[in-house]
């Protein structure tokens, strides 16, 4: 404080005091002003001298005389109450004031989160052990989605199943005309990058005619649904998660089930069906932009017509062609939606443990598209489809 134009030059000290009760009692009492930039025994000199007496079963805190604290006091406590737990002694906090005991339950209130798996040595059996348990655990837990999919679909047949048709309509908005923007973007590119990847080779040898059999069968038996399940993936099942995930947070799908109503019929399946109907038209754009993007690249830069290519890409490309590309499509809209659902509905309470089923349901969906490409693809082959 000022007087007469002088700084008032008075240090603040709070004093803390280590004292016997009784042979099984100990007491340590704050008093005077525990604000910043006061003069206070470091905690670990009072934590030295409780330890070079014999140890009591338990310490008392006392702050009778304190006058004035911040946050030094509650963290000064907190170091205290960490020995003493560390040593079994118990702690009798009765003579602090209500708001330090308060500030003190709340910092117990929230425990520190663990160490990241990666800071932790862990043997290689334990690491096959905890994959192993982990896999069997989603296998269960995917094996039990599946199930209650097929009550709610079997419901829906009957026409029992409870959803609303305007939740429906805008799944249909979000996951379909929402979408075009990225999906023209990216299958534009992949056309292009397939056409030119093509003529590489192809000029060589003065065949550039065929560039356009390359990215008509490329991007209608593969490129187009694989694509576009990969744009749903990132955008669609990547919000079903987060969307499914924040109502688990805030107990809505808790208060569905207490109303009687099924999640999976309420809330997936809109979703779901709104991916099976949209996926396969969204695969017919998707190989529509693409053949486009390499007639834009063989017209422009190759020696190739318009016609020309027109008439070989439709030569090369026939219905069983766009048949297995729908019906590709139509397996990876079940799947993306089985993971972004499922991980919505499993989300914990928490925002990281949205985060993080988020992420695992884009994780999920990437290695199921993935898988079941690789299967079908296998058995059009070994069909000679």
């Amino acid at each position: 404080m000022a007087v007469n134009g002088a700084i008032d030059k008075r240090v603040v000290t709070g004093d803390v005091g280590l004292t016997a009760v009784d042979d099984a009692t100990m007491a340590i009492r704050f008093s005077g002003s525990w604000v910043q930039g006061a003069e206070i025994k470091p905690v670990e000199q009072v934590l030295s001298e409780l330890t070079q007496a014999p140890l009591p079963r338990t310490l008392v805190l006392q702050a009778e005389a304190l006058e004035q604290w911040d946050s030094r006091l509650p963290t000064y406590l907190l170091k205290i109450t960490d020995f003493c737990r560390a040593r079994h002694i118990e702690v009798d906090s009765s003579g602090l004031p209500e708001g330090v005991r308060s500030l003190l339950q709340l910092a117990r209130a929230v425990p520190e989160k663990a160490k990241s798996a990666g800071t932790s040595r862990k043997s290689l059996v334990v690491k096959i052990g905890n994959l192993v348990l982990t896999a069997l655990t989603d296998g269960r837990e995917l094996l039990m989605f599946v199930g209650n999919m097929v009550l709610a679909i079997w419901s829906l047949l009957r026409g029992k199943a409870r959803f609303r048709a305007v939740d429906m309509g805008l799944c249909i908005q979000d996951a379909g005309p929402a979408a075009l923007g990225i999906v023209t973007l990216i299958s534009l590119l992949v056309g292009m990058i397939l056409a030119f990847v093509g003529a590489v080779q192809l000029a060589m040898f003065g065949a550039q005619i065929y560039i356009a059999d390359l990215v008509g069968l490329g991007t209608v038996r593969e490129m187009g649904a694989l694509m576009t399940a990969v744009i749903v993936t990132g955008r669609t099942g990547a919000a079903y998660a987060a969307q499914l995930g924040a109502m688990n947070v805030n107990n809505e799908i808790d208060a569905l089930k207490t109303m009687g109503i099924s999640p999976m019929e309420f809330l997936v399946m809109p979703r779901m069906l709104a991916l099976i109907l949209m996926m396969p038209l969204l695969c017919l754009y998707a190989d529509l932009i693409g053949m486009l993007g390499g007639a834009l690249v063989t017209v422009s830069i190759f020696d190739v017509s318009l016609v020309q290519y027109y008439n070989e890409t439709g030569r090369a490309v026939d219905l069983t062609d766009f048949f297995i590309g729908l019906s590709k499509s139509l397996v990876f809209a079940v799947l993306i939606a089985t993971a972004g659902c499922m991980r919505g509905l499993q989300s914990g309470r928490s925002a990281s443990d949205v985060g993080d089923a988020t992420t695992k349901a884009v994780v999920n969906s990437i290695v199921y598209i993935v898988v079941a490409d690789s299967v079908i693809t296998l058995l059009c082959n070994h069909l000679d489809i």
